[in-house]
């Protein structure tokens, strides 16, 4: 049996008696109350994810650059120290390997990967075999990296007074490194998966660094920590990707919306087949949903036309808390994928009404 991880901050989720359940390897909280409460709360205020499950890789060395502009869709050469990008790995048929985001560290030397839980190992074998022949140097630091995602609206006027620098100043997607509480260079990244404003909170697992920063978020700030079912639906409530739903090995960046981080001023990977796709357009579309009734589409259903014939099927659903309706992602034959158009969900054999509409939904 393969033993599932802990994360560093496993007892806390413990005492505090979170629903746990197995997710990518670990077993991490699902929720701590209610999925809905915790979600209600990020998008108002502010909440605490333990994150330290996801992946992070250093790429460093004089061909840095060279090897992450052939191994990614986006512009790496646009970044400068201190500034983030949202990127893909793809294949050689141009099938996601993963979503990821990249920080660059020292300009043109020294980047920061940052992967899915679930795609540790395969992007890690992946890229070693790209770098091959590249003067790079290649460090799994995901073990000993803890990352915690401090997500809502009220997140920048109470860490603000811990740092040496005005949260409300830092950019989107662009980073400071600073102390908090004698922690050592802490990776304060303005981004996340929640579209609810915060930062996310990269530092070494060691000493007691753990300890004292959830202690500081949840018990002096009274940040209350939110568990992965108010991650994944503040998520859909945006329109975000996850991967092994919306993405995965045989679709494409263009069909998963993804064109416009897809920069084909360089050459990469699988950029053959999407210069030819782009061309000729895809066929299928990712496309955001709303139920006209009181149904909640999940994923796998399929999604249908007036004939009731199968156009497509839902990735991701769930009832909104904030929209208190029923939403989804799903790919559509591209003819059904018109903002406004009519299609049906198929629940339990029964075609329930709904309607593309745009994102995100909130």
């Amino acid at each position: 049996m393969n033993t599932l991880k802990k994360t560093p901050f496993y007892n806390f989720h413990s005492a505090l008696q979170a629903k746990i359940s197995p997710f990518a390897g670990y077993e991490m909280p699902v929720y701590y109350n209610s999925i809905v409460a915790e979600h209600n709360h990020v998008r108002q205020a502010a909440g605490v994810f333990d994150v330290s499950h996801m992946g992070e890789f250093i790429i460093e060395g004089a061909q840095s650059l060279q090897l992450l502009q052939k191994i990614t869709i986006n512009d790496v050469s646009v970044l400068i120290p201190g500034k983030a990008q949202y990127s893909c790995l793809i294949n050689e048929q141009a099938g996601v390997i993963d979503d990821l985001i990249i920080y660059c560290l020292v300009a043109s030397e020294r980047y920061m990967l940052v992967v899915n839980a679930s795609n540790i190992i395969k992007d890690w074998h992946w890229i070693e075999k790209q770098a091959l022949g590249f003067d790079v140097s290649l460090t799994n630091i995901s073990e000993e990296t803890c990352l915690l995602a401090v997500q809502g609206p009220k997140v920048t006027q109470l860490l603000t007074p811990y740092l040496n620098f005005n949260l409300a100043d830092l950019p989107y997607y662009h980073f400071k490194i600073a102390n908090i509480l004698g922690i050592k260079d802490i990776i304060i990244s303005h981004t996340g998966y929640t579209g609810a404003g915060g930062v996310e909170l990269y530092f070494k697992n060691e000493a007691d660094n753990a300890a004292k920063l959830w202690n500081l978020l949840t018990k002096d700030l009274q940040i209350p920590p939110i568990g992965l079912g108010a991650r994944d639906s503040l998520r859909l409530e945006k329109g975000y990707c996850l991967y092994g739903h919306e993405l995965n090995d045989n679709i494409t960046p263009l069909e998963a919306g993804l064109g416009w981080i897809t920069k084909f001023n360089k050459d990469f990977i699988g950029s053959d087949i999407l210069k030819q796709q782009k061309q000729a357009g895809v066929t299928q579309k990712l496309v955001g949903l709303w139920m006209l009734d009181k149904s909640i589409p999940r994923q796998g259903y399929h999604l249908l036309n007036a004939a009731g014939t199968v156009i497509g099927s839902i990735t991701s659903g769930t009832m909104s808390p904030i929209l208190q309706k029923g939403i989804a992602l799903g790919y559509v034959d591209i003819a059904y994928s018109k903002l406004e158009s009519s299609i049906f969900v198929n629940i339990r054999n029964q075609a329930m009404p709904a309607q593309i509409v745009k994102l995100p939904f909130v």
